[in-house]
């Protein structure tokens, strides 16, 4: 399986070169992410690419996490704050459209959806969206691990710092995660050499019988 082996090849990167990750390479990595699941197929977030190093600079102010800064590439993984009746009815009015069916031939699926989330408060909805996020930041991951390009997942950020510079808010969005792009500087990163240190598989899993 080589996906074993290129999870094998994949860090938490602590020091990036100032090799730059292609358009071309970047693009995949929003595909991959974009064909990652979602509870009930809604995909309740978005993500930002940010290369800009000022932007990058004003995201990173006051942070421990020197790759916000000096990675090539950072993506900013932003949940929706809400589920809304008009977000889920186009959103589903899109997948009857691709696939070929007539429209409101999934009207049964968007009452399921619309009364699911409106029984909920913002505030579930905003966190269940955040979690939705995250499985789009392991695709990430692995996608970036299947291209060579290295990567740091991080939450040691200020997401109303990151909100606010992004304006986020005004998108109904917020930051849930973000994860930075780039090359490994091999003579400078401590965790290069470093081997990967996991639990043993018998310890970490178990078979319920």
């Amino acid at each position: 399986m080589e996906l074993i082996n290129h999870l094998k090849w994949r860090y938490a990167t602590k020091k990036y070169s100032t090799e730059k990750v292609s358009e071309e390479k970047i693009n995949q990595i929003l595909e991959a992410i974009n064909l990652t699941a979602s509870s009930c197929g809604i995909q309740p977030y978005r993500v930002l690419v940010v290369s800009n190093p000022e932007i990058r600079a004003k995201l990173g102010a006051g942070s421990f996490n020197g790759q916000i800064v000096n990675s090539s590439h950072l993506l900013v993984f932003a949940a929706f704050n809400e589920i809304s009746t008009t977000y889920i009815e186009e959103y589903i009015k899109m997948a009857e459209k691709q696939r070929n069916l007539p429209e409101g031939g999934m009207a049964n699926f968007t009452e399921k959806l619309v009364n699911y989330f409106s029984a909920n408060t913002a505030e579930a909805n905003a966190v269940w969206a955040s979690k939705q996020a995250y499985i789009g930041l392991g695709t990430a991951l692995l996608a970036a691990a299947e291209l060579k390009i290295d990567s740091t997942p991080m939450e040691g950020f200020d997401a109303a710092q990151f909100d606010e510079v992004l304006g986020l808010k005004e998108k109904g969005l917020h930051t849930a995660v973000i994860l930075s792009l780039g090359y490994r500087d091999a003579e400078n990163d401590y965790l290069v050499d470093m081997p990967k240190v996991r639990l043993p598989i018998e310890e970490f899993s178990a078979f319920v019988a």
